[in-house]
């Protein structure tokens, strides 16, 4: 299965939230659908070399009426924060864009500080209402490494909803447990929507073990309907599909 395909993407407003490949799942998704908008509610690294074209404007819809045959997947941002990254629009006005896109709306919908885990912060994620699907990501590098913040954003909201202690081991059941709480990976997502989660970093066989463990856990957790397994720097990044 493609990935445009396992994440129901083709024409979707698609929402990734979590850490460890958030940016790379859009990019990836980006390169491989037509006509695709790229845009963010919460701030966003400059991503201009991984898109046809940026605009930086505060009338997103106004300028998807002027875009060009050259100009996709197009980047929309409403202003430069600092020279490292881009500002994200709220939610009404990424469900604006969403309705006036002509293909897909990508959104990066929370942030993670380069992390590799998180859990969700108070204001946190930034979903628009008409999302169709919300792609919940950890990376299958945590398993077995502590539950810190040298690769966890919120370590302590992160013990909090897997009942462990800050400093502890990181379990496949530990990453399920977050990426399927609707005070995890599920919160925010409008009852519309589908969550379809993603592991992402299988990079060899361990990590693959990992993975699967973790998308079995998910599984019998929560209502989604697949969970995948990712390489999402790879030409091919689907690993597996676990359903």
């Amino acid at each position: 299965m493609d990935l445009t395909t396992a994440l129901d993407a083709r024409d979707a407003t698609v929402c990734v939230v979590g850490a460890g490949g958030k940016k790379s799942t859009l990019f990836a998704l980006a390169d491989r659908l037509d006509r695709a908008v790229v845009t963010a509610s919460v701030r966003i690294p400059i991503f201009d070399d991984r898109v046809a074209a940026v605009r930086v404007t505060e009338n997103p819809v106004a300028a998807l009426d002027e875009a060009g045959g050259g100009d996709w997947p197009l980047g929309l941002v409403p202003e430069r924060d600092r020279s490292d990254r881009y500002l994200g629009y709220d939610t009404a006005t990424v469900a604006e864009v969403a309705d006036a896109a002509p293909g897909a709306t990508l959104v990066k919908a929370d942030g993670a500080r380069l992390r590799e885990f998180k859990a969700p912060g108070e204001r946190e994620p930034q979903i628009p209402s008409n999302a169709d699907v919300v792609v919940p990501i950890a990376s299958a590098h945590v398993v077995g490494e502590p539950l810190t913040d040298d690769l966890v954003h919120r370590p302590e909201e992160v013990a909090a909803i897997t009942d462990r202690e800050v400093g502890s081991e990181i379990r496949p059941a530990d990453v399920a447990t977050v990426l399927a709480s609707p005070a995890g990976g599920l919160k925010g997502v409008p009852s519309g929507a589908t969550a379809i989660p993603i592991v992402n970093k299988v990079d060899d066989d361990a990590d693959a073990a990992a993975a699967r463990a973790v998308a079995g856990e998910i599984l019998h957790r929560a209502d989604v309907p697949r969970v995948l397994l990712t390489r999402l720097i790879a030409g091919d990044p689907v690993v597996e599909v676990v359903e």
